[in-house]
């Protein structure tokens, strides 16, 4: 029998009920307003580590208030109408934040599918129209698979959005390598190294080489660098010394709820 056809198991219908539960949260909390950012600083690497601009994360909560783990149901939802809502309420929460603070700098992520949602795009725009001094301190961060898909429409998007004073950041760079082939068409302001080579790269030579390169890479297209991931002083002094431009991690602070 293959394998699509044999029956499921106590075990898979207990996921699959797990599943559900999880996206009937995450719907719930939408549409009744429980979305929050939580707010992770990046740091410069050079003097004593000033903040240069914060991420916003988006955070759900259960009808109990408690957190919904983003890494149940984020990967699930990339391509759905569900991650269009979610892309939405993370733009429509930074752009509230900036009206608030008007000194802050804040990277609010996105998927590229979002580009061509109505919805998003008017929550964008007239978040600019309203405050023509909140772009130049908005970052729109991408991840490399998501702007390798539609990689056409983001250099359009990009080249409408950059005069206005909006910043792009690329990332999860290098994960997949793909994006060297696009990356001179790219207008890219800032990329964020993946953790992947981060993580203990004081004792890692491999990765150690991959990371400069990378950064090279991002310098050599007038791009910041910045890793993501940072988590012990080892590492950021070895990430200092390759030249990298920006630090995040838990070395530097959590994610919290509040500036």
């Amino acid at each position: 029998m293959p394998r699509s056809e044999q029956p499921m198991t106590p075990l898979d219908y207990a996921v699959a009920d797990f599943d559900r539960d999880v996206m009937s949260s995450v719907r719930t909390s939408l549409n009744a307003g429980h979305a929050q950012l939580a707010f992770q600083p990046i740091v410069a690497a050079t003097g004593k580590n000033p903040i240069a601009f914060y991420e916003g994360l988006i955070r759900l909560k259960d009808s109990g208030g408690r957190i919904i783990p983003a890494g149940l149901f984020m990967s699930e939802i990339e391509e759905t109408e569900l991650g269009r809502e979610i892309d939405c309420a993370s733009l429509r929460l930074g752009i509230e934040t900036l009206r608030a603070n008007p000194t802050l700098r804040l990277s609010i992520n996105m998927s590229a599918r979002s580009m061509a949602d109505g919805k998003w795009r008017r929550t964008l725009e007239r978040g600019l129209a309203d405050n023509p001094n909140l772009a130049p301190r908005l970052i729109l961060e991408i991840n490399e698979s998501s702007a390798m898909v539609l990689h056409e429409v983001l250099i359009r998007f990009m080249a409408e959005m950059q005069p206005q004073g909006v910043a792009f950041a690329l990332d999860d760079f290098g994960a997949g390598m793909t994006s060297f082939r696009y990356l001179k068409d790219f207008f890219f302001d800032l990329v964020k190294i993946d953790q992947c080579f981060v993580r203990g790269i004081e004792s890692s030579p491999e990765n150690q080489v991959m990371t400069e390169a990378l950064i090279n890479v991002a310098h050599q297209f007038e791009m910041f660098a910045v890793a993501e991931g940072v988590e012990t002083a080892a590492e950021a002094a070895l990430l200092q010394s390759l030249g990298v431009d920006c630090l995040q991690g838990y070395l530097f602070g959590a994610p919290r709820m509040a500036l």
